[in-house]
């Protein structure tokens, strides 16, 4: 496809919505970023909260764009802050669900008013912001969902309904018995030997008005309007999962791993490679530490943008990673501790001198491509698992909350490539796990798996006939430019 001249009124125009937070800012700003190579003038809508912590991140002029990438913005309907750290999430889905949609008509409005951009053609949101198709049937232009979960993670969400139908939520606390969690799930299409604990987290509650639980049924619901789906996810990993949803909704399209995609047709050092959507300052020092270790070495440890953990269990995972003796990188955010400053004890940097490296935030795929990284400790999210799969990187799992529990299940039983910690972290099972991961036979075989899934990401982004790279184009001329 010929991209058109900057400011002709013939060029598609592409407005990209993500959820506001890290882990679906990163994924939709890459498929921005590929629209953009593909011709299209973009424009990328945070809420203000986020455009403000970008600029404080990367710089008062990391927002200018291009004459055709531009940031907008709109509010949240949240009270202001300049507290660094990730909203509350049900919260910010009850808000930006109630009181999104007008400023983001009038935003389009206003970008349909300018002479000197093409008008709206398309909307790509995020499947969470779906507020964006009511706007999309009223400015009549083709919208595209982005679920930036794994496949057999929107799998569940777009059944959470049944457990509804079924009897769900759960009637008290006492119902969270392992033998409860241990109810086999055989009613999902193409999920197999799943179980309640594998299920994401909002269906354990008790309680039937749960913000999150009815946020994510009604967006599942909803994205039954879609003109199509897109996913974060390659064929060969998640074939069943895809084609199980296909079934339910409009046309899916998996298009990634996005990273690898727009690394291929992006350069780095050019004006739209350089684009960033960290919301915390990147510290790339590690990188150099990186440099003086040997290959499979040490161990990478990060739990993501949203997980906030308790002064316990930072402590059992310093102690862990202390007695397994083995060297790390350790990115601890400084709001990760749940209303506390994340400090690890002293005698534990002591104990660790020399072997270990912190960080407060890294260049999480940099880090993860190097070839001194063995093994990653993880949540489980997915643009972590993704991307640990896709760098031939194997996991110890330590899910939190949401589908995380679903990409843990299958990154360990499905893929064979992770191993899971209980979610009452003990030291002694992180330092046997850790040995295992980075020394032991399971460790081995888990590696050999995890470097024949990353041919296979590779294969699906990097060929002109790879998966993922024809579904992108066909998404793009089916329905964004058709």
């Amino acid at each position: 496809m010929e991209s058109h001249a900057v400011g002709s009124k013939q060029k598609p125009h592409a407005v990209c919505v993500p959820y506001p937070a890290q882990g679906h800012i990163n994924p939709m700003l890459k498929v921005a970023k590929l629209l953009h190579s593909k011709g299209f003038h973009v424009s990328f809508v945070n809420t203000i909260y986020n455009h403000n912590r970008l600029l404080r991140s990367r710089g008062p002029n990391a927002l200018d764009g291009l004459p055709s990438f531009q940031f907008e913005s709109i509010p949240d309907g949240l009270p202001e802050t300049d507290v660094e750290a990730t909203q509350h999430i049900p919260t910010l889905c009850e808000s930006t669900m109630k009181t999104c949609l007008a400023p983001f008509k009038d935003l389009l409005g206003r970008i349909n008013a300018r002479d000197d951009v093409p008008p709206v053609s398309c909307i790509v949101s995020d499947g969470c912001m779906s507020f964006t198709l009511d706007a999309a049937e009223e400015f009549e232009v083709p919208e595209v969902l982005f679920w930036t979960t794994s496949a057999c993670g929107f799998s569940t969400y777009l059944h959470l309904y049944r457990f509804i139908e079924k009897g769900s939520p759960l009637k008290d606390e006492s119902n969270l018995t392992e033998e409860q969690l241990d109810t086999k799930i055989d009613w999902i299409p193409s999920m197999k030997n799943l179980k309640l604990k594998d299920i994401p987290s909002f269906i354990l509650t008790t309680n039937p008005d749960d913000i999150m639980l009815n946020f994510l049924i009604r967006e599942a619901e909803r994205a039954k309007r879609a003109s199509a789906i897109i996913l974060n996810t390659f064929d060969d990993l998640e074939h069943d999962g895809v084609q199980s949803i296909q079934s339910m909704l409009p046309p899916v399209y998996s298009i990634g791993p996005l990273h690898l995609f727009a690394n291929r047709e992006i350069a780095e050092g050019s004006d739209i490679g350089q684009m960033g959507s960290n919301l915390w300052r990147e510290e790339t020092k590690c990188l150099d530490w990186l440099d003086t270790k040997s290959r499979n070495s040490v161990l990478y440890v990060n739990f993501g943008s949203l997980i906030v953990m308790t002064t316990k269990q930072l402590v059992e995972f310093a102690w862990g990673l202390a007695g397994s003796g083995k060297e790390f990188l350790w990115v601890i955010r400084p709001d990760l501790v749940a209303g506390d400053e994340a400090k690890v004890p002293p005698e534990f940097l002591k104990e660790t001198t020399g072997r270990r490296m912190l960080a407060s935030w890294c260049p999480q795929e940099k880090v993860l491509s190097h070839p001194a990284i063995g093994g990653f400790l993880t949540h489980s999210g997915w643009n972590s698992t993704l991307e640990s799969l896709s760098s031939g990187v194997p996991m110890v799992c330590w899910p939190f909350f949401a589908e995380q529990q679903t990409n843990c299940k299958f990154t360990c039983d499905e893929w064979g490539v992770g191993m899971k910690i209980g979610g009452d972290v003990k030291r002694e099972e992180v330092e046997a796990v850790v040995r295992e991961l980075m020394d032991g036979e399971r460790g081995r075989r888990m590696r050999e798996k995890a470097e024949e899934w990353q041919r296979l990401a590779e294969e699906a982004t990097y060929h002109k006939r790879g998966s993922s790279v024809v579904n992108f184009e066909t998404f793009v001329t089916k329905l964004l430019l058709g």
